[in-house]
């Protein structure tokens, strides 16, 4: 394997001979890399952490530290990190805790920009964007294809919707509706569907056309919550509505439902 002189890997580590560990860098003796991940300097891997293939590490970054909790007694919890995945520079990624399901993950295909934190038992799905210094504190859902915009902090628990699209700077306290567009020009708002994003992943004009109707129903119609989701039920189960479309209602009514902070309407 390609290791430079200056990196230190502990017994017990587990690097396949197709990484490549640049200067400088770090790893614990309970690390395990999938292949051909590549470190490229000063990259701190520590804990129980689990890693895939493909994944690029920029300089400074640190994955499975000790998590910012001061319950935490340093119990063997851990991380656990897909494939091709790009993480840049200064990005901190703490493992989980005991009381919050031990583990943090990360999934496949993401970008996750500099200075960007992932607390202790987040869970962050595929396809994710983190901008720059977007911080997620311990417990956060990020759902598939969601992006969450630079300087943007997710409060603790709170769920981030599939599809969904965080401006910067947005301070999120609630969930995030999934294929909303939400941010906070003057106060936080989910300002309709993130119709460039989907479009963009191959949504028809019919799917966003019903999409644009039910969030008619939730944002613009001056009905309160529990009517527009009687509203939308309505219109999932219409014959008119595409297949793709009915399916994208009912998850937005579910996560909804589900919600245990509210959403950001």
């Amino acid at each position: 394997m390609s290791v430079h002189p200056s990196s230190v890997i502990a017994p017990g580590a587990v690097v396949p001979e197709s990484c490549e560990i640049g200067p400088f860098c770090t790893l614990g003796p309970d690390v395990v890399l999938g292949e051909e991940n590549r470190l490229v300097s000063h990259v701190v891997l520590d804990g129980h952490t689990r890693i895939g293939d493909r994944n690029t590490i920029y300089p400074f970054t640190s994955v499975g530290i000790a998590p910012q909790d001061l319950k935490y007694r340093g119990e063997p919890t851990l991380t656990e990190i897909g494939s091709d995945n790009t993480i840049r520079e200064s990005v901190t990624i703490s493992r989980g805790t005991l009381k919050g399901g031990g583990i943090t993950r990360l999934g496949s295909h993401c970008l996750i920009m500099a200075y960007a934190h992932i607390g202790h038992d987040s869970q962050v799905g595929d396809h994710c964007i983190l901008a720059n210094a977007a911080t997620l504190a311990g417990h956060v859902t990020i759902s598939d294809y969601a992006t969450v915009g630079a300087f943007s902090p997710v409060h603790q628990f709170c769920a981030v919707g599939e599809h969904a699209y965080i401006g910067g700077g947005t301070i999120v306290t609630q969930d995030v509706l999934p294929y909303s567009l939400t941010s906070a020009r003057r106060e936080n708002k989910a300002f309709g569907i993130n119709k460039v994003g989907l479009s963009r992943r191959g949504f028809s004009p019919a799917r966003l056309q019903a999409l644009q109707k039910a969030f008619r129903y939730l944002l613009a119609a001056k009905l309160n919550t529990s009517d527009a989701l009687e509203k939308m039920k309505v219109l999932a189960a219409n014959n008119e509505t595409p297949d793709e479309a009915r399916a994208d209602i009912e998850r937005l009514v579910a996560f909804i439902e589900q919600s245990t902070r509210g959403v950001i309407k």
